[in-house]
């Protein structure tokens, strides 16, 4: 960690007197360094900081808040600081109209197509962005089909009976929107009532219910959050579950069979679970 933290100053041409580990760390190192200037800033290393600061670029893009950018190399990307003094449980309808901004994003040029110019990854679970034209392939093939060599025979089974139903359960061609593509509580910094940042974003063009959808799996948004994005469409618990089944996958993947009850009822409410 020091080694860092010193390699972040030295990106910035400055000193540090003082540095402590940040929350978070499931993927990567993140500190807080004070600096001889008297400023405080972020650095963070891994998986790809190049593009996690091209990520934060395309969100702040629209209008949202993100941390400014100061300095970035393919080792660690330095981020202005912002304190995370506020609750997001007071200010759920502000994230709503802040996930409304970022939904405004769309791909270059006039074709409907959905993914990322580069892939990424939660650690060592590669997340696949390749573009397809249209979404439930996109669903099926990135953020289903990918996890199959990687779970158990019979959890197999149910998820490639899930995408081979996505085309009458998932939009074909929906708005391709601009999404923060990991969105919960962790990566959302509030000051007062106000969202001021979101963090570790994984990007991707897709269906704007991806973002409204993971902010449910490990929080409990209000009513206003989806009021003030503009409501939601009828039938989304099931694409809610489907969308949500993701991360519960990249979860079990990561950390165990502490997650297969949330597979399990993500893949029941979407109706893929065994009878």
């Amino acid at each position: 960690m020091t080694r860092l933290a010193r390699h972040g100053a030295a990106l910035l041409g400055a000193q540090i007197w003082n540095w402590h580990p940040l929350q978070g760390g499931d993927t990567a190192q993140t500190l807080l360094l004070y600096l001889n200037d008297g400023r405080k800033v972020v650095v963070k290393n891994g998986p790809d900081p190049v593009e996690e600061a091209a990520m934060l670029r395309s969100l702040g893009r629209t209008g949202a808040p993100v941390p400014q950018v100061l300095a970035v190399d393919e080792d660690a990307v330095v981020l202005q600081y912002l304190p995370p003094d506020g609750r997001l449980s007071g200010c759920w309808d502000d994230l709503g109209r802040v996930l409304a901004q970022v939904h405004t994003g769309r791909p270059e040029g006039d074709a409907i197509r959905y993914g990322w110019h580069a892939d990424h990854a939660f650690g060592d679970v590669a997340v696949c962005n390749e573009w397809t034209e249209n979404w439930p392939e996109f669903w099926a093939r990135h953020r289903i089909g990918v996890h199959l060599d990687h779970v158990g025979p019979d959890l197999a089974r149910q998820l490639e009976n899930l995408m081979r139903r996505l085309p009458d359960l998932l939009p074909h061609k929906p708005v391709p929107s601009l999404l923060h593509g990991d969105l919960w509580g962790g990566n959302v910094l509030v000051s007062g009532s106000r969202v001021s940042g979101l963090i570790d974003p994984c990007c991707h063009y897709g269906h704007a219910e991806v973002d409204l959808a993971t902010a449910g799996v490990f929080d409990r948004p209000s009513a206003a959050f989806y009021t003030a994005h503009g409501g939601v469409e009828a039938g989304y618990e099931v694409r809610f579950a489907i969308y949500r089944l993701w991360i519960a996958l990249v979860h079990l993947r990561r950390f165990g069979a502490t997650y297969m009850p949330l597979v399990a009822h993500y893949l029941d409410v979407a109706g893929a679970g065994r009878a």
